[in-house]
Formats: structure tokens, C-alpha cells, sequence
């Protein structure tokens, strides 16, 4: 059941209420300044012991480029885009190709399937880790990107294809009945019908899946070895252990794999904002 709105008459009740918004959000950002700010502090303030007081000296050009010129973080970070982008483009494609046809067919077996789907979601890491590992390893990808890459659409496709069917069944009726009256094979009012008006559900389908996969750590962990195949997660983890005492740049490179999703977002913000209200509201 959700929350009663206050009313307009109850000042000190919506002024409490905002003086509660502010002081969770600035709790719940306290960590990402403290990270921030160890980022701009030179080695000398580290060494010193300042870890909360404010710079002494401002290292942040020196931090950041030494986290691409002394640590492989560059490598790394090639590596999350090798494996997340061909990973984001292939669940969108088999999620839209299996919503489609999970929503506007009925044949014999489709909410089987459709459960199958769905089932897949709630199944724990932990429980799938040595099946899939050792699949991968009989089929010679253990630490590989491929590796990587095939999990990643296999696992995604189940909550891609529940989000893309969901709003493909939203659409009209009518305008399939159409396509079909014109001629239209099943793809061509796939490509012409249905995507059109799901693009903003893509969009923020791409934002999601493309956060799931960039900050996935536990796989990281599990199919890779090597750092020439690790992604920025588990080479943030061997940062850490190999740089234990060089907290600005551990800082810094936390911040540099915290800012593709968060660029993403914003620039695709009015497509997901639009992908998560669709349906919402009736015309």
C-alpha cells in the first residue's frame, strides 16, 4: 500500500519531511565524496595519514593519470567494453526477437517457455557457479571474453525478455491486424511496427542490462584468471591488493569505472525515463 501524501495545510509535517529527504541523501552520498576526495589528495597527504581532512596539496591530474600509466586499469577497461557493449546488443536483439514472439503468438507451450524465462531469474550466482564454470571449461572459453559475454546474454535474456514482452503485449492489436492486412511478414512488422514504439523501453532496457553487466563482479571473478581477459571490477580488486596503501588511486579508479554507466545514463536519461513510464498512464 503506498504512503499517504501530506497534505498542503501540514507545513511542519512536509518541512520535516524534506529535512529527512536531505539528510538520507546526504548519508547516502557521504561514501561517494569520501571517495571523491581521496581521488584529489596527493600521495604525500596519503602517507601523512590525511584520509578526512581536506588536501593539503591537489594530486588529481597526477592520480588520474598515473591509475592509466602504472596500473593496467586501462586494460581492464577495454576489456568491460569488449564484454559489456556486444553483451548489452545481443540480449537486446534475442529479448526483442523472444518478447515478440512470446506476446503476439499463441501456440502450444508459450507460457511454458514464458515461465522458463521468468523461473531463470530467481535462481542464485552461487548456485549456477560450478555448472557454469565447468561448461565453460569443457568448452575450452574459461578466461576468455567470450566466456564472459555468452553468461551475460544467457542470463540477461530471462529479465530482458519479461521486460520487452510485457510492453510489446501493451501495444494495440489494431495495428498488427493491419500489418498483417497490408502483407507484412512477421519480421517486417517486428521492424516496422513493433520496435518503433518500444524504443524508449530498448533504451532503458540498454541502461539497465549495460549497469548489470559493467558492475557484475562475482563472474568477473569466477571465469576470468588472467588480467589481459579481467574486466574493471575484479582489476579494481587486484588494484587494491596490489596497491593496498595507494588509496588516491584506488580512488581514482573507482571513480573511472563508476563513470560509463553513470554517462550513459544521463545522456539516454528522457529514454528511460519514457521506457520506465510506458503504459503507465491511458490516453
Amino acid at each position: 500500500m503506498y504512503p499517504r501524501p501530506i497534505p498542503e495545510a501540514a507545513v511542519w509535517q512536509r518541512r520535516l519531511y524534506v529535512l529527512a529527504v536531505v539528510i538520507v541523501l546526504l548519508l547516502w552520498l557521504c561514501p561517494l565524496f569520501a571517495i571523491i576526495l581521496t581521488s584529489f589528495r596527493s600521495t604525500e597527504d596519503v602517507m601523512g595519514g590525511n584520509l578526512w581532512g581536506w588536501p593539503t596539496k591537489i594530486g588529481v591530474i597526477d592520480n588520474y593519470t598515473d591509475v592509466f600509466t602504472q596500473t593496467p586499469m586501462a586494460r581492464y577497461f577495454l576489456n568491460s567494453l569488449t564484454i559489456t557493449i556486444p553483451s548489452v546488443i545481443g540480449v537486446l536483439v534475442l529479448s526483442t526477437l523472444a518478447g515478440y514472439v512470446l506476446s503476439r503468438y499463441r501456440f502450444p507451450g508459450n507460457m511454458l517457455i514464458f515461465a522458463l524465462f521468468v523461473g531463470g531469474n530467481f535462481l542464485p550466482h552461487q548456485i549456477m557457479m560450478i555448472p557454469v564454470r565447468d561448461l565453460m571449461v569443457r568448452l575450452d572459453l574459461i578466461d576468455t571474453t567470450a566466456a564472459l559475454i555468452i553468461f551475460h546474454v544467457a542470463f540477461q535474456t530471462g529479465f530482458a525478455t519479461l521486460f520487452m514482452r510485457n510492453f510489446i503485449a501493451a501495444l494495440p492489436d489494431e495495428l498488427f491486424q493491419a500489418a498483417r492486412a497490408e502483407g507484412a511478414s512477421p519480421f517486417q512488422t517486428l521492424w516496422h511496427v513493433a520496435i518503433p514504439l518500444v524504443r524508449p523501453a530498448l533504451a532503458a532496457l540498454a541502461i539497465l542490462i549495460f549497469t548489470f553487466i559493467w558492475n557484475d563482479y562475482f563472474w568477473a571473478v569466477v571465469l576470468t584468471v588472467s588480467d589481459s581477459v579481467k574486466p574493471v571490477t575484479a582489476g579494481l580488486a587486484n588494484l587494491r591488493g596490489e596497491w593496498v596503501s595507494a588509496w588516491n588511486l584506488i580512488s581514482a579508479g573507482t571513480i573511472v569505472v563508476a563513470v560509463p554507466p553513470v554517462v550513459m545514463f544521463f545522456l539516454m536519461q528522457r529514454h528511460f525515463i519514457a521506457g520506465l513510464t510506458m503504459g503507465a498512464v491511458k490516453g
